[in-house]
């Protein structure tokens, strides 16, 4: 399907009259479906569709406008909402913005098998089979099983003559399963998400999944807490995942940077840092668009600015942050393409994108070569300060360490920590990177959730190990 870009350019048009120095748009056209099974009984199955247009325009300061009526007097209701948006918010200081080429371009993002092609009532069945198989035993209360997929076609076109269209499929799944021993309850789940088709649900193999999860829950649910101690901590890649989203990618967000999202719980610690030693010289992080396959996986951003790889942290050493064409002008530097909006309904907002800790030397079995120490598997949920400096990310399962040997699982185990603090104590990166899907980051008022990627090997630091009984 193609997007009619007489609708921008006439759009543009008006808003130039209007005032605008610069004026850009996003045509969008979506098709989504969503099933879920919980408990040996389908929820829902839905589907739906969805076209429309989102412009901003420049003027002293931005406006924004979105519809999904694309006749000519709705769009040109539109373009007057935006530019008189513009005319009216005050704004502090001038805006720039960063020179950027304009591109022209045409991406289609890879998929073997289209997810919509697939016959529903297969789908359902898969999640059916898959529930009842994460019924491992009787301690087993609650089960579900999720398949969802979206087709999307964007246009982008701009007043200085971009124009760059992205077809991209995105498909997850994901299998859950809670267990109630007495009076303890715990969960486990395990998803899969991408950029692609059918194929990543294939590959899942949600029957296997759903065992594996079911048992995992039902062992966990009867396993007793860890005492608190500061030791050697070994993450692995899903707790890596959290702890990089969490700790590094969200803060190294311009706009969180300067302050713009102190309102919302967004600042970052290491604002101003840039150049100075962060962590260990065996910590490297970088944010890349270009991941394909992967959850965050794009070309061009929501501005049109080429996408490419970030060197966030390097060696130790902060390098660089996400900047849009506004904050990349403020700081002196070239845009590097990361502004992201969750549809056209929404203005863009720098956002990460595939942002992960690079894979090391170390195998995996070295890790665990210590006197003692915790060994913490999986990601649950994450506290953090507004700047992200102290934090505390619970993992679903938790073993002791004693010379190579693992022992458990324990439950209910969290690591503490001060991010500078953590990352200084980083001896070992191990060689197994892995990237986890997030379906849903969160950011923004109204609230924009997103698809990223997030991952990264085996680490080994210092941290405290904290439970509950």
């Amino acid at each position: 399907m193609e997007l009619d870009t007489s609708i921008a350019e006439r759009v543009i048009a008006d808003a130039t009259k209007m005032g605008a120095k610069y004026t850009d748009v996003r045509l969008e056209s979506s098709k989504w479906e969503s099933i879920v099974v919980k408990d040996g009984k389908v929820e829902h199955v839905r589907s739906g569709e969805q076209y429309g247009m989102g412009l901003r325009v420049l003027l002293k300061t931005w406006g924004f406008a979105s519809t999904t009526d694309i006749g000519k007097n709705a769009l040109r209701e539109s373009v007057e909402s935006a530019v008189c948006m513009a005319k009216n918010v005050k704004k502090v200081g001038k805006i720039k913005l960063s020179k950027s080429v304009a591109e022209k371009a045409k991406v289609r993002a890879k998929t073997i098998k289209d997810p919509l092609g697939v016959p529903i009532e297969d789908k359902v069945k898969l999640c059916l089979d898959s529930d009842r198989l994460a019924h491992t035993d009787r301690f087993i209360r609650r089960t579900s099983a999720y398949i969802a997929s979206e087709l999307t076609l964007k246009t982008f076109v701009s007043s200085e003559g971009a124009k760059i269209t992205f077809e991209n499929t995105l498909t997850y799944c994901e299998i859950f399963a809670l267990a109630k021993r007495g009076g303890v309850v715990e969960y486990m789940d395990e998803l899969a998400g991408g950029s692609g088709g059918f194929e990543i649900v294939e590959n899942f193999d949600m029957p296997t999944k759903a065992k594996d999860v079911g048992r995992r829950a039902s062992k966990l649910a009867a396993a007793k807490p860890l005492p608190e101690k500061k030791t050697t901590v070994v993450l692995d890649q899903d707790l890596v995942a959290l702890l990089c989203h969490e700790i590094i990618g969200h803060p190294s967000e311009a706009d969180r940077v300067l302050g713009r999202e102190a309102a919302w719980a967004g600042k970052a610690w290491w604002a101003g840092m840039v150049g100075k030693r962060v962590g260990s010289k065996l910590l490297s992080a970088t944010d890349d668009p270009r991941v394909k396959g992967a959850l965050g996986y794009y070309e061009y951003d929501d501005e049109g600015t080429a996408a490419r790889r970030k060197e966030l942290i390097r060696e130790g050493v902060l390098t660089e942050h996400m900047h849009s064409r506004e904050t990349a002008a403020e700081f002196g530097v070239s845009p590097n393409g990361n502004m992201r909006a969750q549809s056209f309904e929404y203005l863009p907002l720098i956002r990460m994108s595939n942002t992960f800790i690079e894979p090391g030397g170390f195998k995996k079995d070295e890790l665990f070569e210590v006197s003692e120490g915790v060994y913490l598997r999986g990601q649950k949920v994450p506290s953090i300060d507004s700047k992200r400096y102290n934090f505390q990310l619970s993992a679903k399962e938790a073993f002791l360490i004693k010379r190579g040997e693992l022992t458990g699982p324990f439950r209910a185990a969290s690591i503490v920590g001060v991010a500078p603090e953590f990352f200084t104590s980083i001896d070992a990166v191990g060689d197994d990177f892995e990237m986890r899907p997030v379906p849903n980051c969160g950011k923004g008022d109204p609230m924009q959730t997103i698809p990223v990627g997030n991952g990264g090997p085996h680490i080994r630091g210092v941290g405290w190990v904290v439970g509950v009984k």
